[in-house]
């Protein structure tokens, strides 16, 4: 092999993409720092103060029989502790949002879900009131894939940090926890590790796996070199 193409193609290769390596070392560093600055994900626990089966007055049966979308078959029934008052949240074959039938007296109120949404952040955020400002159903620049869970309500606190949550009523959990400071950090992650910047996907992942390889090649060509240029045994 021709050591001189090999040094100045391991040169010049690894100066063009010295930047991901950069890049890779950078994202290193700030997840270390997000380790220490931002708490861990929220655990899934139950939202309200517990739920009276006194108060239950219906069976599932008879709860189901109040939706007509029903007759397509049931997938799920939980009991949900909304108000102070039980409610079966129902989720019927065939659609993606829950309904939900008091489990006292057997009205229909699909408002339910935003209210016991309204109430698993207020739990959360220690009874502080927060606002509804979007609902979720595909993930975005803040609430990325990396959450799985989807449909979910965000609800804004207004105070200094700028406080959101991400709320689903299908686990009965906040998803994320989230403000302007531990943004800015998962955005520079995000940025360095996953080259957030570029919006579409099947581009992103492909710039990704060419800067990748080449950085592998790199690596190579100074494996290569470094056996070739080694000094010789007398």
């Amino acid at each position: 092999m021709n050591k001189n193409f090999i040094r100045k193609a391991h040169r010049w290769l690894g100066l063009l993409f010295s930047l991901t390596i950069l890049m890779s070392a950078g994202s290193g560093v700030i997840h270390n720092v997000m380790t220490r600055t931002q708490a861990p994900p929220p655990t899934a626990r139950p939202s309200g103060e517990g739920l009276d089966v006194s108060l239950i007055q219906i069976s599932v049966a008879e709860a189901t029989a109040k939706l007509p979308e029903a007759s397509q078959g049931v997938s799920a029934v939980n009991v949900r502790s909304i108000g102070g008052e039980p409610w079966y949240q129902i989720y019927v074959n065939g659609t993606r949002g829950a309904q939900y039938v008091s489990a006292r007296d057997g009205r229909v109120d699909a408002a339910q879900d935003e209210r016991y949404a309204s109430e698993i952040a207020s739990t959360f955020l220690g009874g502080a009131k927060a606002r509804k400002t979007d609902f979720l159903t595909a993930f975005n620049n803040e609430y990325i894939n990396i959450f799985r869970i989807l449909p979910v309500y965000r609800f804004d606190l207004d105070d200094e940090k700028y406080t959101r949550v991400y709320v689903s009523t299908v686990t009965g959990s906040v998803t994320r926890h989230t403000d302007n400071q531990r943004q800015f950090e998962a955005t520079i992650f995000t940025n360095f590790h996953k080259f957030g910047f570029i919006p579409n996907k099947d581009l992103r992942d492909l710039v990704l796996t060419t800067l990748t390889f080449a950085t592998c090649v790199v690596a190579i060509l100074g494996i290569f070199l470094f056996f070739l240029t080694r000094p010789k045994r007398r």
